[in-house]
């Protein structure tokens, strides 16, 4: 379909009006096309030269409403690193209205209800990076929000030490309400009401099998903690810290929403924090499955008006070990290991070799790729030259060997299973700040190529080799701001 064949549908209007805020974006100067995605095209049945228009352009920045387009923003409360703030919302996003069950939503729109001491603008580099690492996200098979496109600006907004342009990425997700949003919507003079309607708005988006089961509230609670699970397990298998895990940032649809300051682990680090601002690590990649756990806890407790509390509490008790069996199924994939082979899913392995990597000091996604293409014990140099200390590796690889002797398996059956999981290339934030740099001068062609990168990360990009090694030790394990 061409841009204005598309009719957006709003379905939030149904709520009270005091749970959201209807009204128009603030449109920024002189909008410039970064990009934009065929992928999330294809999702909502957009024609790819209908976003080479000015139309897409002013469609982006908010001074051009689709038909059926009512924009509005929502709110919510939220436990920020552990304290509960009782009202914050889209402080900075714009909902536009969904089409084939996409919801779109421009993030650094202007100014809302729900801004606080915000000024309701993201800026170039922030937005940057969540356009390209959503996708790539999604191309390693993890839940995630999408991202259609992104426009840059003359507009300015002042953010840590320096003025930075204004822009406007154009996400997608099948649902924008968080645990944050039962929250607020617990604290609600008709708290019942609203959360019977908000739940029921939740199973429809996310759990539409549930609508006509008994229970389905406690259902859809059990769904979403299964799906989290699974998504926690992802996040470390691949080691992706999420940076601000607070209940406002947890997806209802069990999805990674809301990029700020995520990092993929470089030198693998157990303990390692990607956000600057966690001094206490509450947020630390080894944490991840923990604070999920708290964040649902939360969750479970929001919901006491319309849910039986102590199944929901009970049910709690499968998180950890659902996480734990997911995440050994997927390292051992990682690993070409065949998990019904072992009793023990290769669990003491799995430990040894989380270990050996953080002494060892390597690379944590060239490991598993270069493990990919080794064909033989005898000569490891493939992947200890890119150690900085190679006697953990060595003593881990005589317990490997003996694993794949156990199983019987050979090189070749091992690389046919690790080379559908372990790709080439993971997007890094030192890439993202050389497309970063080069956006900041107009040149928007790394952005681009990123993109392609991101969405195709198993296979070769021969003009891009340097970003599929070990990424340089003063810029690895970096940690950023919530700004990033």
């Amino acid at each position: 379909m061409k841009l204005n064949e598309i009719k957006l549908e709003v379905d939030y209007f149904d709520f009270d009006e005091n749970l959201y805020e209807e009204l128009k974006p603030s449109p920024l100067t002189n909008p410039k096309l970064v990009s934009y995605n065929k992928q999330a095209c294809d999702l909502i049945g957009l024609d790819y030269e209908s976003c080479e228009t000015k139309e897409f352009l002013d469609f982006i920045n908010g001074s051009k409403l689709q038909e059926g387009s009512k924009p509005y923003s929502m709110v919510y409360a939220g436990h920020q690193f552990g304290y509960f703030v009782p009202k914050l919302g889209d402080g900075r996003a714009i909902n536009l209205g969904s089409v084939n069950d996409w919801h779109l939503q421009t993030k650094g729109s202007g100014l809302t209800r729900y801004s606080r001491q915000g000024d309701g603008r993201a800026v170039l580099r922030s937005s940057i990076r969540e356009y390209i690492m959503s996708e790539a996200m999604h191309s390693l098979g993890i839940a995630t929000t999408r991202a259609l496109a992104i426009i840059d600006s003359d507009s300015f907004a002042h953010r840590e030490w320096e003025q930075e342009s204004c822009s406007i990425v154009l996400r997608m997700s099948p649902s924008w309400i968080r645990i944050g949003t039962f929250e607020f919507f617990a604290n609600t003079n008709d708290s019942k009401k609203n959360l019977e309607q908000l739940a029921n708005y939740v199973i429809k988006q996310s759990y539409p099998s549930l609508q006509n089961e008994k229970n389905k509230y406690e259902k859809m609670f059990y769904s979403l903690v299964d799906r989290t699970a699974l998504l926690m397990a992802q996040w470390q298998t691949y080691g992706f810290m999420h940076g601000v895990m607070n209940t406002d940032n947890f997806s209802m649809a069990g999805l990674t929403i809301d990029y700020g300051p995520y990092a993929f682990m470089d030198y693998f680090e157990k303990n390692c924090i990607c956000n600057h601002t966690d001094v206490e690590g509450r947020y630390s990649y080894n944490n991840q499955p923990y604070v999920a756990r708290w964040n649902l806890i939360v969750l479970a407790h929001a919901l006491k008006e319309i849910c039986d509390v102590d199944k929901l509490l009970e049910y709690m008790k499968t998180f950890l070990p659902q996480h734990e069996n997911v995440y050994l199924e997927l390292m051992n994939k990682r690993l070409g290991l065949d998990v019904t082979k072992s009793g023990n899913n290769n669990l003491n392995l799995i430990l040894e070799l989380i270990g050996s990597l953080e002494s060892a000091k390597i690379d944590y996604n060239l490991f598993f790729y270069k493990l990919t293409y080794l064909e033989s014990f005898d000569d490891l140099s493939t992947i200890l030259n890119h150690a900085v200390f190679t006697e953990p590796l060595k003593n881990w690889f005589d317990s490997y060997k003996k694993v794949c002797e156990d199983e019987k398996s050979t090189f070749k059956q091992r690389t046919e299973i690790m080379k559908k999981v372990n790709p080439k290339y993971i997007i890094k934030n030192y890439m993202l700040q050389d497309a970063i740099t080069l956006a900041h001068e107009g040149d928007y062609s790394l952005v681009n190529d990123l993109l392609v990168i991101a969405q195709n990360p198993f296979d070769e990009h021969k003009k891009y080799e340097k970003y599929a090694t070990s990424t340089p030790i003063n810029l690895s394990n970096l940690q950023l701001s919530c700004s990033s």
